[in-house]
């Protein structure tokens, strides 16, 4: 019996640029899971629309006209390794080129899709595209922490801000006290010497 074929996997970098943020998850494109998985995104499709009911809206959904544009002005595809014939690339669409509107899967629907497709790329790869989904939230948890220690720190400064200031500006009424003093009061008049006949 004939080993399987090892399949040389998608760089990390290259799966994690592919993983964008849409309606605040974390997905992947239809093309682009395609891509990974070594499937035309026709392939993908077809599977995925067979298979309906393992793909609730948790793990799959398509995206509006709107999202469909915006992603398709900002894609930029780029892999650095020779292993794969992919040119960086900017694409600029405007909405009349949209001819379909992509679904996006995500994590759960990205693994979903691998057992679908069962094919050997499919099975191999659905591990690197997971690895890349883990490490992205685990970098937005770090970021979360980060902002989260950040703020405290804001705080605790703001706090010791306003005591400094109050501090401050009495020490600025108190040096123009000394440097414009107000005027004295005026003297009480001189008794007059000598006899008053008034009195």
């Amino acid at each position: 019996m004939a080993k399987p074929k090892e399949l040389s996997p998608i760089p990390d970098e290259a799966i994690d640029n592919m993983i964008r943020e849409l309606r605040g998850i974390r997905v992947m494109l239809d093309r682009d899971l395609g891509r990974v998985y070594g499937v035309t995104t026709k392939v993908l499709n077809q599977a995925v629309k067979r298979n309906l009911a393992r793909f609730p809206k948790d793990f799959m959904f398509q995206l509006t006209e709107k999202e469909a544009v915006q992603v398709s002005r900002s894609q930029i595809v780029t892999a650095s390794s020779s292993k794969f014939p992919m040119r960086s690339q900017n694409v600029t669409a405007s909405k009349r080129n949209i001819r379909y509107r992509p679904y996006a899967f995500t994590e759960h629907g990205a693994l979903q899709a691998a057992n679908i497709l069962n094919s050997p790329r499919a099975v191999q790869m659905s591990v690197f595209v997971i690895r890349a989904f883990v490490k992205m939230r685990e970098t937005l948890l770090g970021t979360r922490d980060l902002a989260k220690k950040l703020a405290a720190l804001e705080k605790q400064l703001t706090g010791r801000l306003d005591t400094h200031e109050v501090a401050i500006v009495n020490v600025l009424q108190q040096l123009m006290h000394i440097l414009n003093p107000p005027p004295p009061p005026p003297a009480p008049p001189k008794p007059r010497i000598g006899f008053d006949p008034d009195k």
